[in-house]
């Protein structure tokens, strides 16, 4: 059982928490009443809002739809009129832009061309809405007036300011200094800057709006004859300057590099002036002084004159070629930002047409003057072709470069004119050949003293400036498929193209030129020979060409070209010359013999002579006496222009006659064989060595 006491206060617990729940479930419901009551008063005030936003709607969605379409009209209103403006504003343009089309683009290209685009407009609009209207042909007279006078501003702006590139200019872009690793490029700027901008946005109009392209003709033909007067500029400054001064190079290169450090003058691409000339001075100077500095024969001529004006045209030329190619890269260089892509190459191909023709014409003369002096059997005027045909090829692959695009006309005309100076070239090598061997045996043109015939310095002298051309010669030659006639075997991977020789078959193939044309000199110096009556002066004569010809291969290193084919070269030429000094002694013989012991009378001491045996000694000093006399007489005005030469067979000569003159004498010491001895015994063993020491010495 609970405690009675636990069970009252249990139950006064309870009936407190019922009071409290009581309490509580009355505030709920009092609560619920508040809320239900607002609930009514805005179910209330919603429903009242609701029927006056009714009404409101109904009264504001006319008004909204009413002002909407009163602000569509305002705009389509505005509209109107704008467009009016825009469509009246055509009616106006040929007299708004008449001013400035009248007076030009001249000085203000953006307005003139902002003018311009207003009227192409007003032509596109009438075309478009009123074709038959008398505006319409109004503006397009004003369109075709404005595109006319910026064509005539294309081609004043072109020709004002298309200068000829100074020569001086031009000389230092084709210049190379070879002590520079990189070089600086002369930058030929043809136009000034703003010129060009403009220029390049009349171009630029004429070809998107203008449809014209009559401009690009006018671009050439004014351009092209710049190009021309470029190079006939260059030509002009040659004359004016390289024979007095003898320079052409300028300083303005080294002018505009301050900064440079002092260094030798550029080296560019020319042929050195005095190639033709120094074989006439060459040839002048053996004529007059000899092998050895002193005066030799006094017959030798030189080949046909050539004088500095050659030396000038040939170096011009060369020059030229070298400024054409560069002008023409520059050309290019500015005919790219002007001229159309897809008309640069037609373009470019007929502006260089003026120079590049005049170019190939002043080769092809070049040629068929060669071949005119090559008629005439004159042949150092093949001369002219070899430095101006290395140059031209050397610089092919650049000028092939160069005119890349172009029409194969225009690609054509530089091999065709290598292949014309490569032919007449190979030809007159063949014919100088001929010349040589066939060249007649005329007494009145020998040598009277025996000295170097003018047909030997001639062949020598001509093959020494092969010798500074070698290459070009050998390609020359084997240009012509020459070499059957050299018998040089190809070798398999040559074929019978030219240009796919070798350097070394061409080089077999000059050696053997040159070999040839020393054999034919060989052969018709002893021809010519024979002309002489007397054999020693025969020999003396082939001697001193045999001489002349090993100096000049050895002095020249033409021996080395000679040796690729010929091995023994110097030694034949030694050995000839030994067979010549042995047949010019056996001349002494007919001295020497009236020395020998042959006749003479066997003596015994004590015994007296007689009269036959006397005799035979008088006549023996008189035929030694005679003999040298005679010889001495001869000899002295024959000529061996080589000291060294000269003074060993002088040398040999003395010892050999002087040795036996004094044997003979020794013989006839003690032999009284006539009451005046000094008839017969004129001269002593000195003297007659001072005769023979002034043997071939016409100055004596």
């Amino acid at each position: 059982m609970i405690p009675t006491e636990d069970a009252s206060a249990r139950k006064r617990e309870i009936e407190e928490k019922l009071k409290q729940e009581q309490e509580t479930l009355s505030f709920i419901r009092e609560n619920l009443e508040k809320s239900d009551q607002l609930t009514k008063n805005m179910v209330s005030i919603l429903s009242s809002f609701e029927s006056r936003l009714m009404q409101l709607e109904n009264s504001i969605i006319p008004v909204h739809k009413q002002t909407e379409n009163l602000q569509r009209l305002q705009e389509n209103v505005d509209k109107t009129l704008s467009c009016m403006d825009h469509v009246i504003s055509y009616y106006h343009v040929a007299k708004d832009t008449d001013r400035i089309i009248r007076e030009g683009p001249t000085g203000r290209l953006d307005e003139y061309l902002a003018c311009i685009a207003r009227i192409q407009k007003a032509v596109e609009y009438f075309q478009d809405n009123n074709p038959d209207s008398p505006e319409l042909n109004t503006v397009k007279a004003r369109f075709e007036k404005g595109k006319e006078l910026l064509e005539g501003e294309f081609r004043s702006l072109l020709t004002r300011y298309s200068k000829p590139v100074p020569p001086i200019l031009i000389l230092d872009a084709i210049s190379v200094d070879e002590e520079l690793e990189v070089q600086e490029e002369v930058v030929l700027e043809h136009l000034p800057e703003a010129v060009l901008q403009d220029i390049i946005c009349i171009a630029g109009w004429l070809v998107e709006y203008g449809r014209n392209q009559d401009f690009m003709n006018v671009y050439f033909q004014i351009r092209s004859n710049q190009l021309d007067r470029s190079i006939k500029g260059l030509k002009e400054h040659f004359r004016k300057n390289s024979a007095s001064s003898g320079v052409l190079y300028s300083p303005a290169v080294q002018t505009k590099r301050k900064d440079t450090p002092t260094k030798k003058a550029p080296k560019r691409p020319v042929y050195i002036p005095g190639t033709i000339r120094k074989a006439q001075n060459l040839l002048k100077q053996y004529s007059q002084h000899g092998l050895d500095g002193k005066k030799g024969g006094s017959n030798l001529t030189p080949l046909e004159g050539k004088d500095d004006v050659l030396d000038i045209e040939i170096d011009s030329y060369i020059h030229c070629i070298s400024a054409f190619v560069k002008l023409a890269q520059s050309e290019y260089v500015l005919l790219a930002e002007i001229i159309p892509e897809h008309h640069q190459k037609k373009t470019f191909d007929s502006l260089i047409q003026e120079a590049l023709d005049n170019l190939m014409l002043e080769g092809e003369n070049i040629v068929a003057a060669a071949r005119r002096a090559i008629m005439r059997h004159d042949y150092s005027a093949v001369l002219t072709i070899f430095p101006i045909l290395r140059h031209l090829k050397m610089n092919k692959s650049e000028f092939d470069t160069t005119l890349q695009g172009t029409a194969a006309s225009t690609k054509n005309k530089l091999p065709t004119l290598i292949t014309s100076m490569e032919t007449i070239g190979a030809k007159a090598l063949e014919e100088f050949a001929d010349s040589i061997k066939n060249d007649p045996d005329k007494e009145y043109n020998m040598p009277k003293d025996g000295t170097v015939h003018e047909l030997t310095s001639n062949a020598i002298l001509f093959l020494q400036q092969l010798l500074d051309f070698h290459e070009t010669a050998g390609a020359m030659l084997a240009s012509q498929v020459l070499g059957d006639t050299y018998n040089i075997p190809l070798d398999p991977r040559e074929t019978s193209s030219a240009t796919s020789y070798t350097s070394d078959f061409n080089k077999r193939l000059l050696s053997s030129y040159i070999c040839k044309v020393l054999g034919n000199l060989q052969l018709n110096l002893l021809s010519k020979s024979k002309v002489y009556e007397d054999s020693a002066l025969s020999a003396i004569f082939l001697h001193n060409n045999y001489n002349y010809i090993l100096k000049s291969l050895e002095k020249s290193e033409l021996i080395q070209l000679v040796t690729v084919t010929q091995k023994r070269a110097e030694t034949s030429y030694r050995e000839l010359m030994t067979q010549q000094i042995e047949t010019y002694q056996r001349s002494w013989l007919k001295v020497t013999e009236h020395l020998t012991e042959r006749n003479m009378p066997v003596i015994q001491p004590g015994t007296k002579l007689k009269d036959k045996e006397r005799q035979v000694i008088k006549d023996k000093f008189k035929g030694f006496n005679d003999g040298l006399e005679e010889l001495c007489k001869i000899q002295k005005g024959w000529a061996i222009p080589d000291k060294e030469q000269r003074d060993v067979i002088r040398y040999n000569q003395k010892k050999a006659v002087s040795d036996a003159y004094r044997a003979f004498l020794q013989r006839c010491a003690n032999i009284s064989f006539t009451k005046n001895p000094e008839k017969y015994h004129k001269y002593r063993p000195e003297e007659v060595e001072e005769m023979i020491e002034k043997l071939f010495d016409t100055s004596a």
